[in-house]
């Protein structure tokens, strides 16, 4: 079985995408594999929030991701109309509860999906709720978990380890078995190729930089 960490950010487009794309790319291989979100936050909430609604230079740079993004079925608003962009702790210290009650898969999921389909804020706690439910989990006490911050520290942990160790520069970064690997194109047919031919080395494909998504 593969091991394959993604690290990642709930308000990256590339990062879903690219999701989408290695879950089809196994799905049709056959390969097993366990996928770890890694997170990484964009916006730490030490830092302004983020305006790519009215970003022209972002608007331009994701066109990229209009074709693969229709050939896996997403429908993708880019970027989505919440201004400014939310910070994503709070959807972090969610994501980890849901994986302890077993739905950490759905709700990471919804979690990109609500933001970039629905076009909802993340950031706001009544969303979240909303996404743990309707990934299967209980909502009071997923809001309870939140609001005493159960998880407050493990996502700091994580986002340190993700920017001080592992030394990630951008997101998506995806490790398979260790090594990581580069994306061009965002489609199924080259995580297909990656998975089943790996790479020798990897180059630096398009991502969202920690200084400035695109």
């Amino acid at each position: 079985m593969l091991d394959i960490l993604f690290v990642t950010d709930f308000v990256c487009p590339y990062c879903l995408v690219a999701k989408a794309a290695l879950e089809e790319a196994l799905k049709e291989t056959g390969i097993q594999a366990e996928i770890r979100i890694q997170p990484l936050e964009l916006t730490p909430e030490t830092k302004e929030r983020v305006d790519v609604c009215h970003d022209e230079n972002r608007r331009q740079r994701y066109k990229v991701l209009v074709e693969p993004a229709k050939a896996l079925g997403l429908d993708m608003k880019l970027p989505p109309a919440v201004c400014p962009r939310p910070y994503t702790r709070l959807a972090f210290e969610g994501m980890y509860f849901a994986e302890e009650n077993g739905r950490g898969g759905e709700y990471s999921d919804l979690a990109y999906r609500a933001y970039f389909e629905e076009e909802l804020d993340i950031g706001e706690m009544e969303v979240l709720r909303g996404i743990a439910v309707r990934a299967g989990l209980d909502g009071e006490a997923f809001c309870r978990a939140l609001e005493e911050g159960v998880y407050k520290q493990r996502v700091k942990d994580a986002v340190q380890y993700s920017r001080e160790e592992l030394k990630v520069t951008g997101v998506p970064s995806i490790y398979i078995n260790g090594q990581i690997i580069s994306i061009e194109t965002y489609t199924k047919e080259e995580m297909i190729r990656i998975l089943q031919e790996g790479q020798e080395e990897a180059g630096k494909g398009t991502c969202c930089s920690i200084d400035g998504c695109g």
